[in-house]
């Protein structure tokens, strides 16, 4: 049986969002992964949300800062886009469900958290 952490974040939306991270998979385009999550806002429904990271953002950042970029980095981008989703889709459920992570996001993302070329 798997535990999950239920993790919480307080969107600037007004909702507390609770949500936990399901799992890695291939996404439907072929050069993408996709990260699910299962989200509630009201902790009554839960739902799932999906974030596509396709390579060719990952490729772009590799390009720019002179090396790959770990697991944990990609996931810390992935999450700061649910995040963001949170922050600025009023409707999650409606409108929120896929969401796309481009080059410029990846970038504006990672070095919001001090990722940079040398580790």
């Amino acid at each position: 049986m798997t535990v999950r952490r239920l993790k919480t974040y307080a969107a600037s939306q007004g909702f507390v969002y609770q949500y936990y991270f399901v799992g890695k998979r291939q996404a439907r385009e072929s050069d993408a992964a996709e990260f699910v999550f299962d989200v509630t806002p009201d902790r009554k429904q839960t739902y799932a949300v999906s974030v596509v990271l396709p390579q060719a953002a990952v490729l772009d950042w590799a390009q720019l800062h002179g090396r790959s970029l770990t697991d944990a980095e990609q996931y810390a981008g992935v999450k700061l886009r649910l995040f963001r989703g949170f922050d600025e889709i009023a409707d999650m459920r409606a409108d929120g469900r896929r969401l796309r992570i481009d080059s410029a996001f990846l970038e504006e993302a990672l070095a919001s958290l001090g990722v940079d070329s040398v580790m």
